[in-house]
This record gives C-alpha cells, sequence and structure tokens, in this order.
C-alpha cells in the first residue's frame, strides 16, 4: 500500500469515527447513563433481595434506547435554538453534521428498539416509557420550553420517571414507593436546571426561550432554587418517614440536601462569579449519591433481614 492509499484509508476512518462520535452525542450519553442510574435503583428496591440479570439487562437496555431517542428528537426539535446558543451551537444537527432525516430514522430506530425490549419485560413499563419519551421530547421541548417560565417543573415529570419505570419493569405494577422516587427527582429538577439557567441566562434570551431567569430575573430565579432545594429536604425524609428507607439514607439524603441548602443559600446571598455554575454541578453529583445511598440503604436493610 503507497502513502497516498494509506493516507486516504486513514482520511475515511477519521471521519467515520467522526460520525460516528456525532450520532452518540445526540443521545447525551452522560444524561442517559443518570438516568439508568435511577432505574436501576429503582429495580433494586423493588424486590427484597436483587432482581434478576434478565429482568435488569433487558429492562435498562429498553430504558436507555428510549432515554436515547427522546434526547435524539430533542436534538432535532431544537436545532434551531441550539445555533443560537453557546452552549448548544456545537451540537451535530446545529451544525449541519448529520442530515435532519437521518436523525429523525435514527431516532425512530431507537424508539422501537426500546418499545419493543420493554414489551418483552411487561407492556406496562413499554407504555410508560413511551409516554415519557412522549413528554420530554414533544410535550416539553415543542410547547413547555417555549410555552411558560414554569416549563421546567411541569415537564420535569418525564425527566423523573426513570425510578418508576425501573421499578415497573421488574413488577409489572406501580407501587406508591416507587412514586417517592419519582418526587425526588421531581423535586430535584428545578433548582438542578435554574442554576444552570442563571449561568446561562444570556444565551437562553438570546435564543428567545423563557427561561425563569430570563422572564422574572436572576434574583427571584435564585429564590426558587432556595426554595426548591428546602422542599427536595422535605421530600427527602419521606423514604425514611414511609419506612421505605432506614437510617443509612436518612443520614446520607440530609446531609446531601443539606449541602445542595448551602449552595442555594450562597447563591441566593452571598453570590460569586462562577456560584450558579458551581450549584449546577453539585446537583449532578448530589443526584447521583442520593441514590447509591438508597441502595446502600436497602441492600444493608436486606442483609440485617437476612441474617437477624
Amino acid at each position: 500500500m503507497d502513502k497516498l492509499q494509506w493516507l486516504d484509508r486513514l482520511s475515511t476512518s477519521t471521519v467515520t469515527i467522526a460520525v460516528w462520535r456525532d450520532y452518540l452525542t445526540m443521545t447525551k450519553p452522560k444524561v442517559v447513563a443518570m438516568l439508568l442510574l435511577t432505574a436501576l435503583v429503582g429495580m433494586c428496591l423493588a424486590v427484597p433481595t436483587v432482581p434478576t440479570v434478565y429482568v435488569v439487562v433487558l429492562g435498562l437496555a429498553g430504558i436507555g434506547l428510549q432515554s436515547a431517542a427522546a434526547a435524539v428528537f430533542n436534538h432535532i426539535l431544537d436545532r434551531h435554538f441550539d445555533a443560537q446558543m453557546t452552549r448548544t451551537y456545537h451540537r451535530p444537527l446545529a451544525k449541519g453534521r448529520i442530515a435532519t432525516s437521518k436523525a429523525v430514522l435514527f431516532g425512530c430506530v431507537l424508539m422501537v428498539s426500546g418499545f419493543i425490549l420493554l414489551w418483552q419485560l411487561n407492556p406496562l413499563t413499554a407504555w410508560l416509557t413511551m409516554a415519557s419519551l412522549v413528554g420530554y421530547a414533544v410535550v416539553y421541548t415543542v410547547w413547555l420550553k417555549h410555552a411558560t417560565p414554569q416549563n421546567i417543573v411541569i415537564g420535569g415529570l418525564a425527566g423523573a420517571a426513570p425510578p418508576l419505570l425501573g421499578w415497573t419493569a421488574v413488577t409489572g405494577s406501580l407501587n406508591p414507593h416507587a412514586l417517592l422516587l419519582v418526587m425526588l427527582v421531581f423535586a430535584w429538577t428545578p433548582p438542578h436546571f435554574w442554576a444552570l439557567a442563571i449561568h446561562r441566562r444570556d444565551d437562553y434570551a438570546k435564543a428567545g426561550i423563557p427561561m425563569l431567569p430570563v422572564t422574572h430575573g436572576i434574583e427571584y430565579t435564585k429564590t426558587m432554587v432556595l426554595f426548591y432545594t428546602l422542599l427536595l429536604f422535605a421530600v427527602g425524609l419521606l423514604p425514611w418517614l414511609t419506612g421505605m428507607s432506614g437510617g443509612i439514607y436518612l443520614i446520607g439524603s440530609s446531609m446531601l440536601n443539606l449541602g445542595f441548602i448551602g449552595y442555594a443559600i450562597k447563591l441566593k446571598f452571598f453570590d460569586t462569579e462562577g456560584h450558579a455554575w458551581a450549584t449546577f454541578k453539585y446537583s449532578i453529583w448530589h443526584l447521583l449519591t442520593l441514590f447509591v445511598v438508597l441502595l446502600v440503604d436497602h441492600w444493608w436493610l436486606s442483609w440485617t433481614l437476612v441474617h437477624s
């Protein structure tokens, strides 16, 4: 193989890798990974010990594919707004690196594949996951996001569904304890996104998206961030108060929620440059750690029950 052929193959390989990277970017893999963690915890809390490998693998694959499809449809529907914002202008569709028709096909394949996998477990999980996809990709992205500054509060329900989906994947039925997990994510969502919205306020204003800092001002948004972190603390007590979780969860969740309140207090009364972004980053680790604590607490309670 001469040098020109080698360079041509190298160039083709590089382009192929870049295209696959763009498709992966459209699925928002970091967001999907976080959703899958909450779904996994929902699965584990649904049974006294551990769910079967079959249910975990099939359930997470189906929920993951549907979540990835929702992310792709979000990229498609928001591509014109993404092109106007510093945070998102480099996305594959906003830059035109991926054709919209190809992205639609990709999203549909992910959506149908995920639905089929979840149907193998039970129809309830398949339809609930599809409803979450429609809620995020259509109701939130197309309507709520551009219609009201309460878009995050109302639309947050779709993003809060994975723990419930994990639970129903195992049991095939709804349960009040599963709804408590939904409430945790639901209460966490507004301060998480509003901290980001404060940091990116000018971006949202330029794109004409009525996020709370744009319509009601940054100070009001800071107040709402603090209010929802206090609400989150109260909601965070419910799994312990209802007997769903034990002392490990109570201590861990209280420390995490007090930390979130601390960030919100500083944001409201002692704000410094970059603190909104720091609050946003803390909120991500907060949710991840909170669900890990839920899982550890559940396994500890299960172990003590077996060995008592």
